[in-house]
């Protein structure tokens, strides 16, 4: 009988992206710290990995991302103001914010692409399993997007990505597997496929977003050549775990992906939270209502 997996604790979210569809907004401001409502994006990400059992966050960052880490700081100038206006339940929000997990900061060094700050993170990481997920976009679910990859894993003990249904004429904007269904919502991914074309796409079962890797994949990324642009790319070094190992897709039941990393997504998404928002709901709804559109 094989050994069950160890448990995972650790995740990874690179964030030293600059942005670039968002300036001149992200000029200054992280995009991983544009707000939906009240919140920033990157913090809905922290809190599905919470949920999901994480303890230990790690943050690969850049030098323009110091707000990153000022926001899960614990504030004592702003916590004292708060207790003195009797701000009780502000108070409560913004000590939890700084409690979600154990936060560890990490400034990029290396080249460009998503996976540079992956390797960035190998020395926190160590020789575990570990989680890495982007900090500009979230899958809204129940359970938790990286709980049920995190649940395959356990189940399978080889590394699990994310993945959902896209409308076929969208495929072009996502990797796109081709995969031998294992069980229900779970594929072994036999080709991981950028962009394709909708003429040549294998399938409608987009790969994207969660990823949940074992320590073997640092050599491969450190010996890999930069891909397009230039960069280094997780997807290419994922390619070359699979000639080793078995790679598993997750297809997300009961959520919803939230692009926020796009402008229309993004204020679609601010939208949608509002109308949802206890404070706000009744009355943003009676303000769209009102617009003349």
């Amino acid at each position: 009988m094989a050994a069950k997996p160890p448990k995972i604790r650790k995740a990874v979210i690179p964030a030293a992206g600059f942005g670039t569809r968002f300036l001149p907004q992200t000029k200054a401001m992280p995009k991983e710290m544009l707000p939906i409502v009240d919140k920033p994006v990157i913090q809905y990400v922290v809190e599905e990995l919470v949920a999901s059992g994480i303890t230990d966050i790690i943050i690969v960052t850049g030098w323009n991302k110091r707000s990153i880490e000022d926001h899960f700081d614990y504030p004592n100038e702003l916590i004292q103001t708060l207790k003195e206006q009797g701000k009780q339940e502000l108070l409560e929000e913004v000590r939890r914010t700084a409690e979600l997990a154990n936060f560890i900061y990490i400034r990029q060094k290396g080249p460009y692409g998503n996976g540079t700050p992956v390797l960035c993170a190998r020395n926190v990481v160590g020789d575990e399993p570990f989680v890495a997920i982007w900090g500009d976009e979230f899958i809204y679910s129940k359970p938790p997007r990286a709980r049920q990859c995190m649940d395959v894993f356990t189940k399978y003990g080889d590394p699990v990505i994310s993945a959902i249904q896209v409308a076929k004429d969208d495929v072009s904007r996502y990797g796109i597997v081709e995969a031998t269904r294992v069980e229900d919502s779970v594929y072994q991914i036999k080709k991981l496929i950028e962009k394709p074309k909708k003429e040549e796409a294998p399938s409608t079962l987009a790969a994207h977003g969660c990823y949940v890797l074992t320590p073997d994949i640092f050599p491969i990324l450190e010996k890999l050549s930069p891909g397009k642009s230039g960069e280094i790319w997780l997807t290419d070094a994922i390619r070359e775990l699979m000639k080793s190992r078995p790679v598993y897709a997750c297809e997300i039941k009961g959520g919803k992906y939230y692009d926020t990393g796009n402008k229309l997504e993004y204020l679609k998404t601010v939208v949608e939270f509002a109308l949802t928002h206890k404070d706000l709901n009744g009355d943003f709804r009676a303000y769209l209502k009102s617009l003349k559109l």
